[in-house]
């Protein structure tokens, strides 16, 4: 349970506070260690994913913990942003976009998990998070001496664009689900293609367990013909024909026979 990508995982549950202290101490040396902090924690979010899938350590608990670690530290940052006034006050038009995204993505996937449907995160999400993570690390950055400042206004540039990818792959999801709900809502008002499509599922439930019967036969019949070939002495006895033991003479044939 408590593996290197797990670990890594809590890390930046862990670092969060100590981030979070920025909003109360307003010193340049704070503001560059909560940036330090943040980016570290970044990298780890891609670390143990990878990690996890190199040394086959994927885990429940992983899986449980490594969404929201990403949006309580993506919120942290995004409050102690606003709350330092960090940038310009039309930029709070993203971070706002940002912050309900990840309220209303949280309240999909809860939806759809009561009826086992899974929202699998798309190509597009995995720009966002990656404009997302390097415009907030860069913004808090921006007290560093001499490059702090365009530094800053770059990672200002790159947080709008994380807010327009965010729109945008919250609005797919956010039809994909009501495309679920239109179809539920269809097969309610038609009993006859509802009835159809539960059919469709127990015929393709039937067919797997078919296929997969028949894949074990195969595999049973395959171990009795490679057993059958290590013991060929065995096997060639078994196909002699067996000699029939020889008829024996009742007394009263043995008899008859003297007579004659």
């Amino acid at each position: 349970m408590f593996n290197l990508p797990n670990i890594l995982t809590i890390s930046r549950i862990v670092v969060i506070p100590v981030i979070f202290m920025a909003i109360y101490i307003h010193t340049a040396l704070w503001s560059i260690l909560a940036g330090t902090l943040f980016i570290m924690a970044s990298i780890t979010d891609y670390l143990d994913g990878y990690l996890a899938r190199a040394r086959n350590q994927s885990s429940v608990l992983g899986r449980l913990l490594d969404p929201i670690a990403d949006k309580l530290l993506v919120v942290s940052a995004l409050l102690i942003i606003v709350a330092n006034q960090m940038v310009h006050p039309i930029t709070y038009i993203p971070v706002i976009i940002i912050m309900c995204r990840e309220v209303l993505v949280s309240g999909l996937r809860e939806f759809l998990a009561e009826f086992r449907v899974g929202m699998p995160v798309t190509r597009l999400a995995k720009w966002k998070t990656g404009f997302q993570m390097v415009a907030i690390g860069m913004i808090l950055m921006q007290r560093l001496y001499l490059i702090g400042e365009p530094v800053g206004r770059l990672g200002e540039w790159l947080l709008w664009v994380a807010g327009v990818l965010t729109f945008v792959t919250g609005y797919q999801y956010f039809a994909k689900c009501l495309d679920y709900i239109y179809t539920v809502e269809n097969n309610k008002q038609n009993p006859v293609k509802a009835v159809e499509m539960e059919v469709k599922k127990i015929a393709v439930k039937v067919k797997e367990a078919v296929s997969e019967q028949v894949k074990k036969t195969h595999i049973e019949a395959k171990e009795v013909k490679n057993q059958a070939r290590k013991s060929p002495k065995n096997s060639s006895k078994r196909g002699r024909p067996v000699k029939s033991a020889p008829k024996r003479k009742t007394k009263a044939a043995k008899t008859a026979a003297d007579n004659k």
